[in-house]
Formats: C-alpha cells, sequence, structure tokens
C-alpha cells in the first residue's frame, strides 16, 4: 500500500481523499509544527514512514534530482486550483501514479495533461 505525506501548501482534504481510496496519506497539519514543518522534517518523516511526499513545493523536487531517492516525490503542478478541481484530477489519475510509484519510480510529475514518472 502506498502512503503518503502532504505537504503544508496542499489541501488537508487530499490527504483525506487518499485515504478514502485506501491508502495511507496524513498531512504535515497532522504533526505538531503543522504548517512551519521544515521541508527537511517532511523528508525525515517520509524517510523513516516510507512515505511519498505530495507537494507542489519545487524545492523538493530540486532535492530530488540532487540526492535521488528516498523519499519518492509526487510534484503538482497545476497552479492555483480548486479543492474540487484537484480532487477530480486525483480521482481520473490515480491509478496511473499508482503504477508508476509501484514499479519503483522515485520521482512522479502530475499536471492537468499528464502523468509522467522519472
Amino acid at each position: 500500500m502506498l502512503k503518503f505525506i502532504v505537504d503544508t501548501q496542499l489541501p488537508p482534504k487530499l490527504s483525506k481523499l487518499l485515504v478514502s481510496w485506501g491508502f495511507d496519506a496524513i498531512h504535515t497539519t497532522s504533526f505538531p509544527s503543522g504548517h512551519l514543518m521544515s521541508d527537511r522534517e517532511i523528508i525525515q518523516i517520509a524517510i523513516l514512514e516510507n512515505r511519498i511526499v505530495v507537494t507542489k513545493d519545487s524545492d523538493f523536487f530540486d532535492n530530488y534530482l540532487l540526492l535521488g531517492t528516498p523519499p519518492p516525490v509526487l510534484l503538482l503542478q497545476f497552479g492555483n486550483i480548486r479543492n474540487d478541481e484537484l480532487a477530480h484530477f486525483f480521482k481520473s489519475n490515480i491509478s496511473a501514479i499508482q503504477q508508476l510509484f509501484e514499479s519503483e519510480t522515485g520521482l512522479v510529475v502530475f499536471d492537468r495533461q499528464q502523468v509522467v514518472g522519472f
């Protein structure tokens, strides 16, 4: 089963949606430092708990390019988007995302047109 940690800039609703589909997902706001968590803290939790970082923060992309995996990263490139639109895109593409990470892809970029693994 895939496990996710959803970054601060994304809505907590996203982690709840992933849980409703049977995934193990937590949002950074469930931790004591919540919205103040550093990228380094998120990376440490992701590594310790074997979680995929779900983010729109390009710093995680840069970290992946410099250091590789772990942790795996799902980089969202939607710009400003309403929560219901984001949920729709996830619902339409969750199986592709799951297949990529289950095939040990370490970086997946997800936007309005495609889901691409690197």
